[in-house]
């Protein structure tokens, strides 16, 4: 039973305003992307990592993974419209190289501050329950809106988590619910979590951090310099509870 890497950097990040896609941006001489898959090359639970690529850019990834000597990542392939479509063709992509029982982790190359603990926990659920998604619980009031002006509609945010990636899941089922899509046609589920939930699966939480930040404004940028300064140690702390 192993678990492989689905790197997510298929998406050129317009939001970002940069002439090139945001996953290979330079923080402190290093693309944001190599940040992201070190986290990966580094743990020893991870088999091989295959990278989802932005069309056009894949030189640019074999360029990254020579020099920051990667050596877990063994396939770039091209991502697809959408988001969703980027995650499948990953998933599909791997059906004669994985077993059924294998596990698949999903993460966006964005999310380039992942301590070490995070995916651990990740993959310990994800071994046990079948899927795991890295979760915090919601600390600030949520308001549902209809126009983005106002509200008036409080959502309790004691029955709310956030999830993000990494997400972990037994490659037997993403791949049945991927297949699920296709049939139905659907190329919009924002993260593979929801399409879980479309299929009626369940989803567990692993005991994530609010430093995965994931990076989308040139603010974010900032954000995460000031992140690389904070020991690892430090940026997965022992969950004290919901507080006000």
């Amino acid at each position: 039973m192993g678990n492989y890497v689905i790197i997510l950097a298929g998406g050129i990040g317009k939001r970002m305003g940069s002439e090139i896609p945001k996953q290979f941006i330079e923080i402190k001489g290093k693309p944001i992307i190599a940040y992201s898959i070190e986290n990966f090359q580094r743990n020893p639970q991870i088999e091989k990592i295959v990278v989802v690529n932005v069309k056009d850019w894949s030189d640019r990834v074999k360029d990254i993974v020579a020099q920051y000597s990667l050596s877990k990542v063994k396939w770039i392939i091209e991502g697809g419209n959408t988001g969703h479509d980027s995650i499948r063709n990953g998933v599909f992509f791997l059906k004669d190289k994985i077993c059924p029982d294998d596990f698949i982790i999903i993460h966006d190359s964005v999310r380039p501050i992942l301590p070490q603990k995070a995916i651990d926990e990740v993959i310990r659920v994800a071994h046990e329950k079948g899927n795991a998604s890295s979760s915090i619980a919601c600390h600030p009031p949520i308001v549902y809106t209809e126009d983005f002006q106002s509200g008036i509609t409080d959502i309790d945010r004691e029955h709310v988590m956030l999830t993000a990636s990494p997400q972990a899941y037994k490659y037997s089922l993403a791949l049945k619910c991927y297949e699920k899509a296709e049939q139905e046609n659907r190329h919009d589920f924002t993260f593979t979590s929801s399409l879980l939930i479309h299929c009626g699966e369940r989803v567990y939480f692993a005991k994530g951090t609010s430093s995965n930040i994931k990076i989308t404004t040139k603010e974010d940028l900032a954000l995460f310099e000031a992140l690389l300064r904070v020991p690892e140690e430090l940026l997965y702390c022992v969950d004290r509870g919901r507080q006000s």
